[in-house]
């Protein structure tokens, strides 16, 4: 089958024929069909399948004839990201530049007051995130009550972000007449309870089954076990480099996918100082920054992209040749989005995820989704770090020291005492082996004084009170400052007036009874 059996308007088939497409995918081939008829239509298909072309050419197709209003837009297409919303509107102004339809952006980061002005001239296609429409909304610059088609791109990713409450809404405030698109990869339960809900008696359009993964992407696991936990995310960053550079001319770029934003931070740095053009992606980042990083990474500028899952879904960067899960995926869903950035288009690819002890629970939900065993790789050249080994009996030379390093620590008098043979050798020793000096000084030692310490009372202070007598008590000497005393006492001092007659007259009173 070729675009030209589809019945699209001739400016689309014009612009495709420029695009450089000459056949169908199949969710094109099958989901376009119905599309131009009006119909509701459900389409599942894998990523990279073409599912945003599957709804764009019909819409421009059947809103190339009739005229926009002003604040009242004809059609709106829901995305869960911002990067999701400006590559559809890149479709747009690739399958629809021959055809005179405007389009309005919204989505956050941008200022409202240029999203007004679009909005006032009135357009043909408005493409918007959920949060930033409502904001238009609740401001009363937009209505939706002449939406005549309107699509819902990454349903199942509406659902992990939380969007279900707000996709609720904004339907109620569409007219029920209108056409409605689901497009997504995978289909949990909760979004087919809403297509049951919004959707009259839809066409399912289902290409493979659901939340499969493209057969011409290679799929392996790289197992890691830290040496200690601590050290596991330093291991885990040091086993990236080491796979990447094992990849050697094979990698042409690659997305490395984190689950928590600071980790995207760490990593970012740590492919940096390996010598990779790196760029980071999150939705933190300013949008002029995460649209001037994906401009990089397009134009090849930015050989690697570390993101969080903003563009797991949707982003279609033809030859991404590498995937690469630093982390496992929470959400098994989230696996076949995130591989599905490389293989597409028919290109081949591979995807790598490196895995930890506790990750292998998410591995298994992973595995039981694909319905497939997913193949495990040693890591590149033995870098990665092993589990430590258990201590041998036969302690090492390089053990020895820190044994003795965990020995208390002996007391210098103790090691000072000799033991009672050692003396003994030394007195047989020959007295002849000694000066002659030294023999005289061992014959006639000169006696030291004996220091008295005086013993210590229970409650810590010296003197009295464990029984027995201090010194003057027993009759000893008491040895002061002798002929060196300090100068503090030989100094002078001056007694009052009253207290020098007191004195004299004792010293008086002292010599008369002398």
């Amino acid at each position: 089958m070729t675009f030209e059996e589809l019945n699209l308007d001739p400016n689309v088939l014009k612009a495709v024929r420029e695009a450089g497409y000459t056949q169908p995918t199949p969710i094109q081939s099958q989901a376009i069909p119905h599309a131009l008829t009006a119909r509701d239509v459900l389409g599942i298909a894998q990523t990279g399948t073409g599912k945003t072309a599957a709804f764009t050419m019909p819409m421009i197709t059947l809103l190339n004839k009739g005229r926009a209003r002003a604040r009242m837009p004809r059609s709106l297409i829901l995305c869960p990201t911002r990067e999701l919303a400006a590559q559809v509107a890149e479709n747009f102004d690739t399958y629809g530049k021959y055809c005179k339809l405007s389009k309005a952006l919204l989505i956050g980061g941008v200022s409202f007051g240029d999203q007004d002005r679009l909005i006032d001239r009135g357009v043909d296609v408005l493409i918007a995130t959920p949060g930033r429409l409502l904001d238009h909304f609740e401001r009363g610059k937009l209505m939706l009550t002449g939406i005549e088609v309107m699509v819902v791109d990454e349903a199942d990713r509406m659902l992990d972000m939380g969007f279900i409450p707000d996709i609720e809404r904004i339907f109620k405030l569409t007219p029920f007449t209108r056409q409605t698109l689901f497009f997504s990869a995978t289909m949990p339960p909760e979004i087919t309870r809403l297509t049951e809900e919004f959707l009259s008696n839809p066409v399912r359009v289902e290409v493979a089954p659901a939340s499969s993964t493209a057969e011409n992407v290679t799929q392996r696991l790289c197992r890691l076990h830290p040496s200690k936990k601590e050290n596991a995310d330093r291991e885990k960053r040091d086993l990236l480099v080491s796979l990447l550079r094992d990849q050697g001319d094979a990698l042409k770029n690659a997305i490395i996918f984190c689950n928590r934003k600071r980790d995207i931070g760490a990593v970012h740095k740590s492919l940096d100082r390996a010598g990779f053009a790196v760029g980071a992606l999150h939705g933190d980042l300013d949008q002029s920054v995460r649209t001037a990083t994906l401009d990089g990474f397009r134009d090849g500028s930015v050989r690697l992209l570390v993101a969080s899952d903003v563009a797991a879904r949707g982003l279609d960067i033809p030859s991404v040749s590498h995937v690469i899960n630093f982390d496992v995926p929470i959400h098994s869903e989230d696996y076949v989005h995130r591989i599905g950035r490389t293989g597409r288009a028919g290109r081949s690819g591979l995807a790598l995820t490196i895995v930890l002890p506790h990750e292998e629970k998410h591995v298994d939900k992973i595995e039981k989704l694909i319905e497939k065993t997913l193949e495990s790789i040693d890591p590149p050249g033995g870098d990665a770090p092993r589990p430590a080994r258990a201590p041998s009996a036969d302690p090492t030379p390089e053990a020895e020291p820190s044994a003795e390093r965990s020995r208390p620590r002996r007391s210098r008098r103790a090691a000072d005492v000799k033991a009672p043979a050692t003396i003994e050798a030394e007195a047989e020793a020959p007295a002849a082996a000694e000066p002659e000096a030294a023999q005289v000084a061992r014959a006639a030692p000169t006696p030291e004084p004996q220091r008295h310490v005086e013993p210590r009372r229970n409650d810590g202070r010296r003197g009295r009170g464990d029984g027995r007598r201090d010194r003057a008590d027993r009759g000893e000497p008491v040895i002061g400052f002798g002929d060196h005393p300090p100068a503090f006492v030989m100094r002078p001092v001056v007694l009052p007036k009253a207290t020098r007659s007191a004195a004299v007259s004792e010293s008086e009173e002292a010599d008369e009874a002398a």
